[in-house]
């Protein structure tokens, strides 16, 4: 017994470690953008600041612009979730309910377009997106987020709605329940954590993503943040304060996104479990 609550205790150290070293970094960028800027400068190593200022987050997002860049990212990335989440869940549905025998041979076809490193993929995207005039557009770009988001997508959620029971379906067609409302009420319910967790990996990744809004956006103002974080250490002289206030702004988004939808994600599974 002793022996089990040791391990017990061990365990709960080693994990609050890991958590302190996961989560420190992002702890240390958000310190140091409300310092000083001489104490930034002249100690930065100091972890607690002396004097609380947020003059670098007023001269990045309304000198520098980086309001805009945020806009577009949230825009974009909110846009490519919706559209990639509709598109992948009836996709997903119509494989494992219509097509079975060539469900997973399909899943796998859709998940090997997500294997190609994107520098590849860079040249035919921007010939294609030339040509269609939806280059320096963010529609263009949501275009191409949706082309390798979709796949990943579909492969994901294959595997949650294999997990609905056939038999509650007939059973609701039974109580009178069309096909739309059988797919809208039933099974999309119970397979909600999985469509919750998909559109968190899937706004996650357009967020971050910064190869193609780099080759596709020439225009400032439509560019995403991560290119214009990327903007900011490339500028001849590099004021760290106005990287780490950049840098919160940039993780800000996401961590909101998880929190809001995280009680959904632990509801959908209790849920499930019960079910």
């Amino acid at each position: 017994m002793k022996t089990k609550r040791l391990g017990n205790v061990i365990s709960h150290i080693y994990l609050l470690i890991l958590t302190f070293l996961a989560i420190f970094p992002l702890i240390w960028i958000l310190i140091s953008s409300i310092k000083s800027k001489g104490e930034l400068t002249g100690n930065p190593t100091a972890f607690l600041p002396k004097q609380i200022t947020f003059e670098y987050f007023r001269h990045v997002i309304f000198d520098l612009g980086f309001i805009v860049n945020i806009r577009n990212s949230v825009l974009i990335s909110l846009c490519t979730t919706l559209i990639a989440i509709v598109i992948a869940s009836l996709a997903a549905y119509g494989i494992v309910r219509f097509f079975p025998k060539v469900g997973n041979t399909m899943s796998k076809v859709l998940v090997t377009t997500y294997i190609f490193p994107p520098i590849l993929l860079a040249i035919p995207y921007s010939i294609v997106m030339a040509k269609m005039g939806l280059t320096n557009t963010r529609v263009g770009l949501i275009i191409v987020y949706l082309s390798f988001s979709i796949p990943y997508a579909v492969w994901l959620l294959v595997g949650f709605f294999k997990t609905v029971p056939i038999g509650i379906e007939e059973a609701a067609k039974i109580d009178g329940a069309n096909k739309i409302q059988v797919f809208a009420k039933v099974v999309v319910p119970l397979v909600a954590p999985g469509i919750v967790a998909t559109a968190i990996y899937t706004f996650i990744n357009a967020w971050n993503e910064f190869l193609y809004s780099l080759i596709l956006m020439n225009d400032t103002s439509k560019m995403t943040v991560a290119v214009a974080l990327r903007s900011l250490n490339g500028s001849e002289i590099l004021d760290w304060g106005d990287m780490m206030a950049a840098s919160t702004l940039v993780v800000i988004p996401s961590i909101v996104f998880f929190c809001l939808i995280q009680n959904k994600i632990s509801g959908g599974l209790s849920e499930g479990a019960v079910k």
